[in-house]
C-alpha cells in the first residue's frame, strides 16, 4: 500500500512538472506569480547608478560654484536619465516617483493632516533656472534628498519582482504620460524642454520592450520605427510655441499606443487585472468607450449598470427629492446647459443667490473630489449632501426613501436591480450618481479629430490646440484627455489650483471664497484653491470660475494671459498658477477659445 502511495504521489509530481513546463514553453499561460523578468530590473537599475553618478557631479559642480549655463546642462542632463527610467519608478514606486520628479508644491496627506514640503527635480529645476548663488546650500540639500531618493530605486526595485503583464503595463502607461502629461511640459514649468526629454522617455520603453518577447514580434519592430519617426519629428522642432501638437499626438502617439496594444496580443500577455480609468483594451485615449467610471466608484456594488442609469435619471428629473416636491436635480442641472444653470450664483429654494456658480455634471463621473471645494470625494456622498441641504433641496433621506418604498414603480425596478426588499438609502444615492457618471459620451469634433478624421477640426481649431497645449501652457492644468484636473494616465488623482480669481472680470479685487481652504485653516497652500473643473462642454456653461465672475471665456482667456490674481497685482501668495504673462495676442486668445468650443459634445 505504501510503495502504490509513493507511486502515485511520484506520477503526480511528475505530471506536473512536464505540465508546467509545456505552459513555459507554449507561451499560452502566463506564470505571473513565479516570473520575475530580471533583466528588466538590472536596465532599470543600470539607469538609476547613472542618474545616481549625475547627481553627484551636480553637487560637485554647485560646491564648486559654476556658472549658471553649466549647471543647467548638467541638470538637463539629469533629468534625461531619469527620463529613462520614469516608466519604472512611476509604476512600480509611485511614492518615490512624488518625491523624485512630483510638483514643486506641498503635498497633503489630508488623512493625517500633514504637508509634506517638495523635493525632487522640479523644484531643483526652480532653483537652478531661476540660478542665484545665495541659492547654493538648498540646491545642494535638495540634490542630496534627491541621491537619497535614488538610493530607494536600487533598494526597492532589487527586491521586487516584476513579471510581464506588469512591465507591459508600466510600458504602456508611459506612452500614455507622454501622450499627456510630458507633451503638455507638465514636469518641467520653468525650463520649458519637455519636448527634448521626450525621446528619453522613448529610449527607456525600447530598452525595456525589448525583453518581452517570447518570440519573434513584427509589432516590436513596428513601434521602434514609429518611435523613431516622433523622435526625428522631435529633434527638427522642439519649440513648443511652434509644434503642431495636433498632428503629433494624431498621427504619431496614437500610432504607437495602438501598436502597444497589437504587440500585447501578438505575444500573448496577460492584462493586469485591475479596474483602472483607462481601459486595459484601449488603444488610445480616444477610442470610444475608452473610460471606465467604474474606477471611480467607492465599492463593488456601486458599479453602473443600464438599469441604474434609467432610474438615476428618472428620480434625477422627480421633484420628489426635495422637502416641498418643488425641485429636482434637473431645475439646477439643464441638459441643454451642459447640467449647469446659467446663472452667476446658484439659487436657493426662496430665490436668493448662494455662494457658488453650479457646476456641470458632464464628466464630473472622473473626478476624486466633487463640488467646486472637493468636499466630497465620490458622486453618491454629493447627491446626498445635495438632497439635505436646507437652501438647495431641504430633503429629509429617511422621508424620502420612506416616499420611495411607498412607490410601487419605484420600490419595483429598486427590487429588481439590488435584490432587496426594501430600499436603502445608498441605493438611491448611488442610481442618481450612476445617472450623472454616465454623462460623459466623449463625442465632440476634438474626440472625432483624435480618432482619425483630419476635417473634424478647422485650421483655426488646431492652431488652438497647438496654442493650448504650447504657448498658454493650458494642458499643464487640464489635462489631455478629460481636461480637468484627474491627473494621467493614472488617473488616480484630482488636483486643485489657486488661481487667484477675483470677485468678477473687473479684477480689482480677489474674491474672498476660501474654497478647499475653509476645510483646512491650517494649510496654507489650500487657502482660495479650487477643483480643476473640465473643459468639456464649456462654452454651454457661462458664466464662470467657482464664483460665476466672468461672463465670457474671453474673460476667462484675459485673466490667464494677464498671470491670474497675482499677476494682475492681487494678493496671492499661494498661487499655484504661474503669474508670469502669457503673452497671447488677440487672435491667439481666439484660436484657444475656437478649439475649445470643439470640444463640446455633439
Amino acid at each position: 500500500m505504501e510503495k502504490i502511495f509513493k507511486f502515485k504521489i511520484l506520477w503526480i509530481l511528475g505530471f506536473a512538472m512536464v505540465f508546467f513546463a509545456f505552459q513555459q514553453c507554449s507561451g499560452t499561460s502566463e506564470q505571473v506569480v513565479s516570473e520575475d523578468l530580471v533583466n528588466v530590473k538590472q536596465e532599470v537599475l543600470k539607469t538609476n547608478t547613472d542618474f545616481r553618478s549625475r547627481i553627484q557631479n551636480l553637487i560637485s559642480l554647485t560646491q564648486k560654484k559654476a556658472d549658471a549655463q553649466t549647471l543647467q546642462h548638467s541638470f538637463d542632463d539629469l533629468r534625461k536619465t531619469y527620463k529613462k527610467m520614469e516608466w519604472a519608478v512611476e509604476y512600480f514606486l509611485p511614492h518615490s516617483a512624488r518625491f523624485i520628479n512630483g510638483p514643486a508644491l506641498p503635498e497633503i496627506e489630508f488623512a493625517e493632516s500633514i504637508v509634506l514640503e517638495p523635493e525632487g527635480l522640479q523644484v531643483l529645476e526652480e532653483l537652478i533656472y531661476e540660478y542665484d548663488q545665495a541659492n547654493t546650500p538648498e540646491i545642494i540639500r535638495n540634490l542630496k534628498l534627491l541621491l537619497s531618493k535614488s538610493g530607494t530605486i536600487d533598494s526597492q526595485f532589487s527586491n521586487i519582482t516584476v513579471n510581464r503583464a506588469q512591465v507591459f503595463d508600466a510600458l504602456r502607461n508611459e506612452i500614455f504620460r507622454i501622450s499627456s502629461l510630458s507633451v503638455a511640459g507638465f514636469d518641467t514649468p520653468v525650463s520649458g524642454k519637455h519636448l527634448t526629454e521626450i525621446p528619453y522617455a522613448f529610449e527607456g520603453v525600447k530598452a525595456a520592450l525589448k525583453f518581452l518577447p517570447k518570440s519573434e514580434s513584427n509589432k516590436l519592430k513596428e513601434i521602434d520605427a514609429e518611435i523613431e519617426k516622433a523622435n526625428a519629428i522631435l529633434k527638427a522642432n522642439h519649440d513648443k510655441n511652434t509644434f503642431d501638437f495636433a498632428a503629433f499626438i494624431s498621427k504619431n502617439l496614437n500610432k504607437i499606443s495602438a501598436l502597444m496594444l497589437d504587440f500585447r496580443k501578438e505575444q500573448n500577455i496577460n492584462n493586469v487585472e485591475v479596474t483602472t480609468a483607462l481601459k486595459s483594451d484601449a488603444p488610445s485615449f480616444y477610442v470610444k468607450n475608452a473610460f471606465d467610471a467604474n474606477a471611480f466608484v467607492p465599492g463593488e456594488n456601486f458599479k453602473i449598470s443600464s438599469g441604474k442609469i434609467a432610474l438615476g435619471k428618472q428620480l434625477f428629473n422627480d421633484p420628489v427629492l426635495s422637502k416641498d416636491n418643488s425641485r429636482s436635480c434637473a431645475s439646477c442641472h439643464i441638459s441643454e446647459k451642459a447640467f449647469t444653470d446659467g446663472k452667476e450664483k446658484s439659487l436657493s429654494l426662496e430665490h436668493n443667490p448662494l455662494a457658488r456658480n453650479t457646476p456641470s455634471l458632464n464628466y464630473s463621473a472622473f473626478q476624486h473630489g466633487q463640488f467646486w471645494d472637493m468636499r466630497n470625494s465620490d458622486l453618491e456622498g454629493q447627491s446626498s449632501e445635495v438632497i439635505t441641504n436646507r437652501d438647495e433641496m431641504h430633503g429629509d433621506l429617511d422621508e424620502i426613501i420612506l416616499k420611495i418604498n411607498n412607490n410601487e414603480a419605484y420600490r419595483n425596478v429598486f427590487k429588481k436591480i439590488y435584490k432587496t426588499e426594501k430600499i436603502e438609502k445608498w441605493q438611491l444615492q448611488n442610481v442618481l450618481a450612476s445617472y450623472v457618471r454616465s454623462l460623459a459620451t466623449f463625442s465632440s469634433n476634438f474626440d472625432e479629430f483624435m480618432r482619425g478624421n483630419p476635417n473634424a477640426l478647422t485650421q483655426n481649431q488646431k492652431e488652438g490646440f497647438n496654442l493650448f497645449v504650447g504657448k498658454a501652457n493650458c494642458a499643464s492644468c487640464h489635462f489631455i484627455p478629460l481636461f480637468n484636473g484627474t491627473v494621467p494616465p493614472t488617473f488616480t488623482k484630482t488636483e486643485q489650483e489657486v488661481l487667484g480669481t477675483a470677485e468678477n472680470a473687473q479684477n480689482k479685487k480677489l474674491s474672498p471664497d476660501l474654497g478647499r481652504g475653509k476645510f483646512h485653516e491650517t494649510v496654507a497652500s489650500l487657502q482660495h484653491s479650487f477643483k480643476t473643473p473640465t473643459l468639456r462642454n464649456i462654452s454651454k456653461t457661462a458664466p464662470y470660475m467657482h464664483n460665476g465672475g466672468y461672463r465670457t471665456l474671453q474673460d476667462v482667456m484675459n485673466f490667464y494671459n494677464k498671470g491670474g490674481g497675482k499677476g494682475l497685482g492681487l494678493k496671492v501668495d499661494n498661487q499655484t498658477l504661474s503669474d508670469a504673462p502669457l503673452n497671447l495676442t488677440k487672435t491667439e486668445i481666439e484660436k484657444i477659445i475656437d478649439f475649445i468650443k470643439s470640444l463640446d459634445d455633439r
